[in-house]
């Protein structure tokens, strides 16, 4: 193999038969992936080099010809994690155009002690040829030449992931879903290697929905509608592996494909994360995202020790003062059913306002009975007031009322009380349009209610001047909602939200006061995680922008116990994040 080595201290040339050009910065060596004349499908159009290079004066296209890896330095030895990722660019499969990720992700990836290999690839696109066809042939190649290095470079051969951006993202998930399937003829040894990887890390993967696959276009019916279906291309074959989504909402690039690549995956019972950020175009994005992806399945180590949510979040030292009051007016409860308790809400002022916005949180308990104080309000609330804002818990009616639906008493006391959070919040100097609502399982599905039916009417008035106001919120908080699918309206998913016949139940309005929500879920939750994708994809269709997390291997409940470094321990994060434009005062 024809090879050159770079050292930071000076420049070593190793006995080679090719011209000597620039290596991006921070790598060692560089390895061709073919050997001379054996390189298939080759085009004299096309080069194999980074825009940094290529756009260069003075480059010399046919002086490369040939893709290649670059071989960056080993991690030190005290972090080492024994793994290798390969990084590949975008660039529409016309270039190779993404050197400044490519350097960030080496920089960032190495120094967690994962050993990096940036794969440059053939480009612009090859003519008479589907237009990732080159590409796949090198990426195929590439993945057994990093295998073939394991031993002498130190990580374990099962091992190998990539990290991927656009075009790029396309190649990831052909290299993670198509590996039993060749690229190309055999030409030598290096091909009896096995080309499948085991994980993969996908930044807004292009073309992937049939409506912009095949002239390799941004989805111009944005990746859903009548017919529209994830590219056939990918096989989802035995060896497939885990994949981590990432895609921009607003991505013209759909990030449809996206949702229905991680269905598929999730059909197959192969461990998946989708996270999905709103107003966001074509972009990587959620690099720590990533981490706790490696972090959860075991990539960069053993798990630290689960630690309990609650033992976490103790102190309400961001309280300053809590009140009571009561859901309705003594005698004048909806549908009052003996045996459900009293519902009441409790505010919980900050010792320090910082924010006039106001965040209602509940609880779940499959609406047979539900704690304001529980993980699952408690923590989160401590953490809001600790921040400046205002938090105000809710309990709700439960059990179940006889002769009504299951939800149907827990949402009018949610009506109600936005109605009274929205009716007090001027005289605690809140703002009455700037009101989020929150809650887990049931809980979650009581938020849909809520964020998306605030025009329909769950009770009629009981007084003149509170009933009259808005039940509109501004942004919801759905964590692992459950019976959002027609499949498991009543208990768990029966097909895991999967088929296409498992749609969203009629509950759910979708008024022109719909609300946008972040979502987080378990990908391993029975309450299916799917609940929360349709309703993203819904919402998307509507022009509403939400966010959406999934979490492998995480069942539901998935924060309640959790290891530190994982997306079930930092769930929290991401919901401060979320929050920031809502509650940001001008």
């Amino acid at each position: 193999m024809n090879t050159l080595v770079f050292k930071r201290a000076g420049l070593k040339i190793l006995p080679c038969f090719f011209f000597l050009f620039s290596l991006s910065a921070g790598a060692w060596e560089r390895q061709n992936l073919w050997p001379k004349n054996k390189m298939p499908d080759a085009q004299s159009h096309q080069i194999a080099e980074m825009t940094n290079v290529s756009r260069a004066e003075g480059f010399k296209p046919e002086k490369h010809r040939i893709p290649f890896l670059e071989w960056y330095e080993k991690p030190a030895p005290e972090v080492d994690k024994d793994i290798c990722m390969i990084l590949i660019s975008g660039g529409s499969y016309k270039d190779c155009c993404d050197w400044k990720l490519i350097d960030k992700w080496h920089k960032e990836l190495t120094a967690l002690g994962i050993q990096c290999v940036n794969f440059v690839y053939r480009t612009p696109r090859p003519e008479g040829l589907p237009i990732y066809q080159t590409a796949w042939e090198d990426g195929q190649r590439a993945v057994r030449l990093v295998r073939s290095q394991a031993a002498k470079r130190g990580f374990d051969p099962e091992k190998i992931g990539v990290i991927a951006m656009s075009a790029g993202g396309h190649l990831g998930l052909l290299l993670a879903a198509n590996s039993q399937t060749p690229a190309y003829a055999r030409i030598d040894k290096t091909d009896d290697v096995p080309c499948h990887i085991n994980w993969a890390i996908l930044n807004a993967p292009a073309y992937l929905t049939s409506d912009a696959a095949q002239k390799g276009v941004s989805a111009p019916q944005e990746g859903y509608g009548p017919g529209i279906v994830l590219d056939t291309l990918f096989h989802f074959d035995e060896k497939t592996s885990p994949v981590c989504f990432h895609h921009g909402g607003a991505d013209p690039y759909s990030p449809n494909g996206s949702t229905l690549a991680y269905r598929k995956l999730r059909k197959m019972g192969i461990p998946t994360e989708l996270h999905l950020y709103p107003g966001k175009r074509h972009g990587a994005f959620g690099f720590e995202r990533a981490v706790e992806f490696m972090t959860q399945l075991g990539y960069l180590g053993p798990l630290a020790p689960e630690e309990m949510l609650l033992d976490r979040f103790t102190s309400n030292e961001g309280r300053r003062d809590s009140l009571r009051m009561e859901v309705w007016p003594e005698g004048r409860t909806p549908d009052f059913q003996a045996q459900q308790c009293e519902p009441y809400l409790v505010w919980h002022f900050p010792d320090t306002l910082k924010t006039k916005a106001i965040q209602i949180i509940y609880s779940g308990g499959g609406y047979k009975q539900n704690d304001p104080d529980g993980f699952e309000v408690a923590p989160l609330r401590r953490v809001l007031n600790k921040m400046g804002m205002t938090v105000v818990t809710l309990k709700y009616r439960t059990p179940r009322p006889e002769g009504l639906p299951k939800h149907q008493t827990a949402w009018q006391d949610l009506q109600r009380t936005i109605r009274i959070v929205r009716s007090q919040a001027a005289s605690y100097g809140l703002d009455a349009e700037r009101i989020g609502i929150m809650g887990s399982s049931a809980g979650g599905h009581l938020t849909l209610m809520g964020t998306t039916s605030a025009r329909h009417q769950s009770y009629l008035p009981v007084d003149k001047t509170i009933d009259k106001l808005s039940c509109k919120v501004a942004w919801g908080i759905g964590i692992y909602p459950a019976y959002v699918l027609s499949d498991g309206y009543d208990g768990h998913n029966a097909h895991k939200g999967n088929e296409e016949g498992d749609t969203i139940v009629s509950d759910f309005s979708f008024d022109l006061d719909t609300a946008p929500m972040i979502f987080i879920h378990g990908d391993n939750d029975p309450y299916s995680a799917m609940g929360s994708v349709k309703v993203w994809e819904k919402m998307r269709a509507m022009g509403i922008q939400s966010e959406l997390h999934t979490l492998a291997l995480r069942n539901h409940c998935f924060q309640r116990k959790a290891a530190p470094g994982t997306g079930s321990y930092n769930w929290m994060d991401r919901i401060i994040e979320y929050l920031q434009p809502f509650i940001a005062e001008k």
